[in-house]
C-alpha cells in the first residue's frame, strides 16, 4: 500500500506538513476492506486506515481514536485559554501544579529530548516564538537587549518534574510549547486506542509530518511512505511496520513577498532557523519521530549523525534544495530513487506496454 507525503513547503516546529495521501491500493484483499477517515484537529487533518474484523468495527475503532486526539487538543493546546498547558503556563512559576498523567507524561518526554540533543530540542522557546510571529506580522525585530531577555525565559532546564505529577517553572517567563511533539504524542496514543478495539492493522498520518503504522496490509510487508524532498530528485521512501516516520522543515519564505521567519527557533541563535532542508526520521513510536525530527534539523547532519548511533532502531535523513541526501541508521532503512532512475523505469514501462 502506497501513501504519500510530498511536501511543496516547509512547516512550523512539529506542526502540520501539507500532504496528498493516496487512498488503499484496490487491488489488495478485498474480503478484508480497510476504512478510511479524517479528522480536523490540532491545527492538522488527521487521517486514519483501518483493517478490522468487519467495517463497521473499524469505523467505530476510529471514531474512539478521534475522541481521544480530541481530548489531548485540551490537554495540550496552546491556542485554547482552558486547555490544561494554558493553564499550566499561567501558573506553575507561582507553585508547583498537579496535572494530569498525559501532560506529565508528554513534558517528561520533551525533558529527555531536551538532554539528549543538548538542548537544540526545547519547548520552552514560547516567548521567542510569539516575538517572532509579531515580526512577521510587522513589527520591529528584537532588539540585541529584548533578545537576550526573550532568552533568559527559555531552557528546558527551568521546568521541574516533581513525581509522580506535579510541574513547576523556575522563570516566570517560561512557556511550554508542545508544538514540536505533542501531534506524536497523539498519534502513539491514536494507535493505543486503536489497539485496544482490536485493530491490529491500520496507518496513522497525523498532516503529513508524522504517520505511525500498525501491522501490514493484507499480503504486504509494510506501510509504503513517500517522505518530504525539497529538491524533487531522490523520492526517500519507507516502509513501515510497527513504527514511525516524521518529517521536519522550516517554513519557506513567502511568495507575495511578505516577511517570513519561519517557527522553528533556534536557541542558541535565539531566532529562527535559516534552513531550507528537510528531516525525516523513522523512530519506534511517534513521540520520538516526531521530536527527533526537530532535534535533528536543529543539530544538523553532523551532531545529529552522532545521537542517531547512539539511539536505538532510528533512521533520519537530510535532504538539501539541491538533491544532496545524508542518510545515517542504526538500524531501519530509508531508501532513495533518483529522478534518473525512475524517468529510465518509467522509460521501461512504456516500452513494455
Amino acid at each position: 500500500m502506497r501513501w504519500s507525503s510530498r511536501v511543496p513547503g516547509g512547516a512550523p516546529q512539529g506542526s502540520l506538513l501539507t500532504a496528498s495521501v493516496l487512498l488503499p491500493d484496490q487491488s489488495l484483499d478485498q474480503s478484508l476492506p480497510p476504512v478510511f477517515r479524517k479528522h480536523y484537529a490540532m491545527g492538522a487533518v488527521f487521517e486514519i486506515v483501518a483493517y478490522g474484523t468487519n467495517p463497521t468495527q473499524a469505523s467505530q475503532a476510529i471514531d474512539h481514536a478521534f475522541q481521544e486526539i480530541d481530548r489531548l487538543e485540551q490537554v495540550m493546546s496552546i491556542y485554547k485559554p482552558a486547555s490544561e498547558l494554558s493553564r499550566l503556563n499561567r501558573t506553575a512559576h507561582l507553585e508547583a501544579q498537579t496535572v494530569t498523567q498525559d501532560l506529565y507524561q508528554v513534558i517528561q518526554e520533551s525533558l529527555h529530548y531536551s538532554e539528549i540533543s543538548e538542548g537544540e530540542f526545547d519547548v520552552t522557546t514560547g516567548p521567542l516564538a510569539e516575538r517572532w510571529k509579531a515580526v512577521g506580522r510587522g513589527e520591529q525585530a528584537p532588539s540585541p537587549a529584548e533578545e537576550k531577555r526573550l532568552r533568559r525565559g527559555v531552557g528546558y532546564r527551568q521546568v521541574e518534574l516533581i513525581p509522580p505529577g506535579r510541574i513547576r517553572f523556575h522563570s516566570s517567563r517560561l512557556a511550554v510549547d508542545l508544538g514540536a511533539i505533542g501531534k506524536g504524542y497523539a498519534v502513539d496514543r491514536t494507535a493505543a486506542v486503536l489497539r485496544s478495539c482490536g485493530i491490529e492493522c491500520a496507518l496513522i498520518n497525523s498532516g503529513g509530518s508524522t504517520f505511525y503504522a500498525m501491522g501490514c496490509p493484507p499480503g504486504q510487508s509494510g506501510w509504503l511512505v513517500h517522505l518530504c524532498d525539497p529538491s524533487a530528485q531522490v523520492d526517500p521512501h519507507v516502509l513501515l511496520n510497527e513504527n514511525s516516520v516524521s518529517t521536519s522543515q522550516q517554513t519557506p519564505p513567502s511568495l507575495l513577498g511578505m516577511p517570513s521567519f519561519g517557527h522553528i527557533i533556534d536557541t542558541i541563535a535565539g531566532e529562527p532557523l535559516k534552513s531550507a532542508t528537510a528531516v525525516s526520521v523513522v523512530a519506534e513510536s511517534a513521540t520520538a519521530s516526531d521530536a527527533l525530527s526537530t532535534a535533528f534539523l536543529l543539530m544538523g547532519p553532523e551532531k545529529g549523525r552522532d545521537l542517531v548511533k547512539r539511539l536505538p532502531n532510528v533512521a533520519a535523513v537530510w535532504i538539501s534544495p539541491e538533491g544532496l541526501p545524508q542518510t545515517v541508521t542504526s538500524g531501519p532503512k530509508i531508501l532513495m530513487t533518483s529522478v534518473a532512475r525512475m524517468s529510465s523505469q518509467k522509460a521501461v514501462a512504456r516500452k513494455l506496454d
